[in-house]
């Protein structure tokens, strides 16, 4: 039984270097994520912001089979770690299918957004990707998703209406 992993890793990072979001589709410790964490911004950060939107990797942890395929919005850079196989430009589609999805999860998505409301931020991508392997593509499948999972949630807490009040309050 062969197993192949396409997505190796999706990663957020702010122009500073801070992870807004990770998730790892392969296993390494905690060190060698931050290690790859590194030099992946520091690949990039090299780069003009008119060279192309993907790069292949020089071996090091990762392997020569692995390439970088990103996209940089304002203060963030998204960035898929994928196999050789991977169509670079069906990745930057998929990163686009996020960082929408994101927009309308959080109405405008921002740095803070990520780092404040991170486990909704993973829950969207776990919506389009799991295992390394592509989910789901279709924006309003993926959105309407992510709402039925809000909903549930806020049918389970028992201080979602005095929450609700509160924020009604608020406005």
């Amino acid at each position: 039984f062969f197993w192949v992993e396409m997505i190796k890793s999706v990663l957020i990072i702010n122009n500073h270097g801070k992870v807004r979001l990770s998730s790892f589709y392969e296993h390494y410790t905690a060190q060698e994520q931050q290690q790859l964490i590194r030099e992946v911004y520091q690949q990039l950060t090299k780069r003009s912001d008119y060279a192309c939107n993907f790069l292949e990797t020089t071996g090091g942890k990762w392997g020569k089979d692995t390439k970088l395929v990103y996209r940089h919005y304002a203060t963030l850079y998204f960035i898929f770690c994928v196999d050789e196989s991977e169509s670079e430009l069906g990745i930057l589609d998929l990163i686009q299918v996020f960082v929408e999805a994101l927009d309308k999860c959080f109405g405008d998505v921002c740095e803070l957004d990520l780092i404040f409301k991170m486990d909704l931020a993973h829950y969207v991508l776990d919506e389009i990707v799991m295992g390394g392997m592509v989910l789901e593509t279709n924006l309003t499948d993926i959105v309407e998703a992510v709402q039925s999972q809000n909903n549930l949630q806020n049918q389970e807490d028992p201080l979602s209406g005095i929450k609700n009040a509160i924020e009604k309050v608020q406005r």
